[in-house]
């Protein structure tokens, strides 16, 4: 069974020296020999412990080949992985990829290609790395009834919002110490502004929901707005703050089913199981109707850990080929409409700065009122000059409590809307 490795970065490498120091080991749990034909790279002069016969510049002749069975792509971007996985679905290869962006893009063209070469598409290593969820959604629970799925599945983030809320430091301040230690690359813009996020919620909800849902159908915000001052306020109210993927059911008007797929920052409880997933580890919760409550918890990126998801796909592609079948198509039949953002119920804290004199409460709850928004508590923070009021909301709609932040900012003893986030995981 010949495999081509299209990249050798952190994950291809360690793909490439397991087939290669594994062989025994694989071929006895696949039924044949995994053999690797070849690893396509940029630059073929540098040294990467391969024999020189085995590295090419060009990667669509290494996928042409005909002792090429299954491609790997890990080469990353959106377009040229796509010609490439394309060309290897249309040459009748199984494809095992880890592109979350490219997926969130095009996973119903390139399942559509797949169907009708009849190969695999393999992906589970695009969503928190080493941590088994594709297969879970696809198999495990496929006689099942998913409602909700919600997890951490950025490493970055949740490093830089672990050690805001045990430090007490300042955003810029840590994202400068996660950049340091690694956990952040030199343009983070992808991590921290929530669109690696995104991409992810898209593929998670397209398999729970049965329904082609794309980074764009993601209403996404990131951390960057986040401070120190909210992680206070947070601990005061016994919560953390974590950077969510949020997929769910929700009905419509008519009361069918639609489906909102969101990532933002959020208050999470800190009973709540997320709130304890700290560092760069990755979690993620699946609500079903008969199973109830499930979580998968682990390291979420890095060389070895996605490496690991890589290669289970690999041998799954490689046993369906040995037996002369294929694993689960794309699951489609559901078509759920995309809930608007301005629909979603959800709890809010908003974070004021006001004027310290009597009066100001009272008007700032009338706007609160006057748009539905109901108040479940507030606390008042500090005197003098001016004071900070923290609300908690009630469930409202995204689209209420814009109204009503908008009307906020224009009374005269409101200085300033200083923080808005939502609050996750609580009982209401």
């Amino acid at each position: 069974m010949g495999v081509a490795v299209l990249g050798h970065g952190t994950v291809g490498a360690e793909v490439a020296r397991i087939i290669r120091e594994d062989a025994a080991d694989l071929e006895a749990r696949i039924g044949a020999p995994l053999e690797l034909r070849g690893v396509a790279v940029r630059d073929a002069a540098r040294d990467r412990g391969l024999p020189a016969e085995l590295v090419t510049t060009n990667a669509e002749a290494l996928i042409r080949r005909d002792d090429v069975d299954i491609v790997v792509e890990l080469i990353g971007g959106i377009e040229l992985p796509r010609k490439l996985v394309r060309t290897a679905l249309d040459a009748g290869k199984s494809v095992v990829t880890a592109n979350k962006a490219l997926l969130a893009a095009y996973t119903g063209e390139l399942a559509e290609v797949a169907e009708a070469r009849n190969v695999d598409l393999y992906f589970e290593a695009s969503v928190a790395g080493a941590i088994p969820v594709i297969r879970p959604l696809t198999q495990s629970l496929a006689g099942d009834k998913v409602n909700r799925v919600v997890g951490i599945v950025n490493g970055t983030t949740n490093y830089i919002l672990s050690a805001m809320d045990e430090t007490g430091a300042d955003y810029g301040e840590t994202l400068a110490e996660a950049g340091r230690l690694g956990y952040a690359e030199a343009d983070p813009t992808a991590d921290v502004e929530g669109f690696d996020a995104a991409s992810k919620a898209a593929i998670l909800a397209s398999i729970a929901f049965h329904t082609r849902v794309t980074a764009a159908d993601v209403y996404r915000e990131g951390i960057s707005s986040i401070t120190a001052a909210d992680l206070t306020s947070a601990r005061a109210l016994n919560c953390t703050i974590k950077l969510l993927a949020l997929c769910e059911r929700v009905p419509s008007v008519d009361g069918k089913d639609r489906v909102s797929a969101r990532v933002y920052p959020a208050l999470v409880p800190r009973e709540h199981p997320l709130a304890s997933v700290n560092g760069a580890f990755n979690a993620v919760v699946v609500e079903a109707e008969s199973s109830g409550r499930l979580m998968f918890y682990g390291q979420g990126a890095g060389g070895a850990p996605t490496a690991s998801a890589v290669m289970g796909d690999l041998v799954m592609a490689a046993r369906n080929r040995v037996q002369g079948g294929r694993g689960p198509r794309e699951s489609k039949y559901a078509q759920l409409e995309i809930a608007p953002m301005s629909d979603i119920l959800t709890r809010y804290y908003v974070n004021l700065k006001v004027a310290d004199r009597a009066g100001v409460l009272s008007a700032v709850a009338a706007e609160f009122a006057t748009r539905g928004v109901s108040i479940a508590a507030v606390r008042q923070e500090g005197a003098g000059d001016a004071a900070r009021l923290v609300v908690l909301t009630h469930q409202a709609t995204d689209r209420a409590l814009a109204d009503t932040v908008a009307a906020l900012d224009k009374l005269e003893s409101v200085i300033a809307v200083t923080s808005v986030l939502r609050l996750e995981g609580s009982a209401e």
